[in-house]
Formats: structure tokens, sequence, C-alpha cells
């Protein structure tokens, strides 16, 4: 079972928007079901001149990367990709990075009136793709595949000919199963990380089946937050058209 991505908001400071985030993976974790995928392995992150990140980033981008599925470690700025002679991809979203910024304030002693000043520091964030996100980069930037993309069992060409009449536009990338209703996009990992061709396309039945309810076709409210009602709602409507595909071939 997957879920259609809903991502945190990016009006939240930095902590609020990775302390959400932290929470919604660990939500999600409790569900009672397994991922019918291999991962893809995540090296430490790294900027764009190869300097590893520390402390907080290590740890943020290290989770948005095995969330998205990114199999290199080099982060960059917009302007960074372009001045390596790269171009993000339309479509893609920025995540952050963040760091400390200090600066010393003048403040009053409230019993003395004595006046000192006082150093402080506050938590900034600037916006950074993965190297996977941008097109054009030097080969470095993408390191050499370590899975063994070998093909499972079980296609059958009735699916695939069930799946290829189907309008929707399909991206294979990455290791998270996942639609995007702003830009009605399917994202699927490869077929090559399943373990069974009945996971994948179970799990595109399941994405197809939230592709449904953009405005453009039944309507439905796809703007819920996880954890809503709303949201479980939409979940069930997607597990009913999970099945039907292989209800209706067999």
């Amino acid at each position: 079972m997957t879920k259609f991505r809903s991502r945190v908001s990016n009006a939240l400071s930095p902590a609020a928007r990775i302390t959400q985030e932290i929470i919604a993976r660990l939500e999600a974790g409790t569900k009672p079901w397994v991922q019918p995928w291999r991962g893809v392995p995540v090296s430490r992150p790294l900027r764009a001149c190869g300097i590893p990140y520390k402390g907080m980033n290590c740890f943020w981008l290290w989770m948005v990367a095995d969330m998205c599925g990114y199999a290199s470690p080099f982060w960059m700025t917009y302007r960074q990709a372009q001045e390596l002679g790269g171009q993000v991809r339309k479509g893609e979203k920025s995540t952050i990075a963040i760091f400390y910024k200090s600066y010393t304030k003048e403040v009053e002693a409230p019993d003395t009136g004595e006046r000192s000043e006082e150093a402080r520091r506050v938590l900034k964030s600037y916006p950074v793709f993965n190297a996977d996100q941008v097109e054009g980069l030097p080969s470095h930037f993408r390191p050499a595949a370590t899975l063994d993309l070998v093909e499972p069992e079980g296609r059958e060409a009735e699916l695939d000919a069930f799946f290829a009449s189907i309008p929707a536009q399909l991206r294979t990338h990455g290791a998270e199963a996942y639609y995007e209703p702003g830009i009605d996009r399917i994202t699927m990992p490869p077929v090559s990380l399943f373990t069974g061709f009945d996971h994948y396309y179970a799990t595109l039945a399941h994405e197809l089946s939230h592709w449904t309810g953009h405005a453009s076709r039944l309507g439905r409210n796809l703007k819920n937050r996880f954890g809503s009602a709303a949201y479980a709602a939409e979940e069930l409507v997607a597990l009913s058209g999970q099945s039907a595909p292989c209800l209706t071939l067999h």
C-alpha cells in the first residue's frame, strides 16, 4: 500500500518543517504494511563541492534521500546546479538545508538597567536539490548503480496492455510510489526493485486510483492531510481500486 504524496508546508519555520516531516514518517512507519520493493542505497550527504554535511543536515538530507529514492549523495542550490552546467528538471521540488546565523543584541538588565551585548543564534534555511533532480551534471555526481537490477517474475501481457492504455503521466524514478495532484503525475520505482510483478501492478493500480480523483476527472478532494478522516477515505478508494485490474482480467 502506498499513499499520494503530501508535502509539509514550506511556510513553516525550518525547525517546525523538519519536526513535522519526521513525525509524519514515524506515523507512516507504524502502519501494518511492508514496502514491496527494495530500497536505494544512500551515502552521507555531500555539498556540491564534495564537503560532507554535518549535524542535523546530515540526518535530514539522509532521510529526504531515502524518502525520495535519490542515489546521489550530492546536494546543491539552483544556482550551483547552473554553474556546474546542469539544469533542475521541470516540476522538481527543493528541500532545505539549515545553518545557524550568529549575531549580537544589546540588552538591558531588568534590575540594574545596565546594558550589555548578548550573543544569539537563529536557525535559517536555504533551498537545495539532489543531483538526481538535475540534468546535465558531470558524471561523478551520479554514482554507479550498486543494485542487481533484475526484472522480477510474474509479468503479464494483458496487464501491461491494460495499464498502457491509461493516459496517465507516469515517471519511473527513485524508490517511492506516489501521486502528485498538483502536477497530475504518478511516480513509480523501477520494476526491478519489486519482488514480483504482482506487487508492481498492485502498487501502480493504487496510485492510478488516486489519479482518477484529479479535478479534471472525478474531482475528489486530494488536499487532505495525513491522519484526517478525508485522507483515510481517499486511501480506502485507492485500496478498492488496487485489485480491480486483476479481478477484471482473471
